[in-house]
């Protein structure tokens, strides 16, 4: 009998080593996976800054040849806005004596289709 509960004393503590054994190794597994997911992480961050940066890049690059278009058709803008400033100020006077003129001279009569 003393045999017997020496055989269950062994097999309870090598249940027990075995349990520790398997939580230590879910202790590496869960710090493994956390190094990793830290690591990834990193790794992503660097990709992204590296992609922000080219893009940054790129977009300085063609905004600024847009930006001088951009000027240039503002200058443009303001030139037309001068130039249709300038004739509407020269021709103001005429038109409306013009329009005052053609109001001024209508011819009237009867439309050729009136039975009166």
């Amino acid at each position: 009998m003393a045999s017997k509960s020496h055989g269950i004393q062994h097999l309870l503590q090598a249940e027990k080593k075995a349990k520790e054994k398997l939580d230590e190794a879910k202790k590496r597994k869960v710090k493994r996976l956390k190094q990793a997911k830290d690591e990834a992480f990193v790794e992503i961050e660097n990709y992204r800054q590296m992609r922000e940066n080219n893009f940054k890049q790129k977009q300085s690059t063609i905004m600024g040849s847009h930006g001088n278009l951009s000027v240039k058709v503002d200058e443009q803008t303001k030139t037309k806005i001068q130039s249709l400033n300038s004739n509407y100020s020269q021709y103001k006077e005429a038109l409306v004596q013009h329009i005052i003129d053609m109001s001024r001279n209508l011819k009237t009569e009867l439309h050729k289709n009136y039975r009166g």
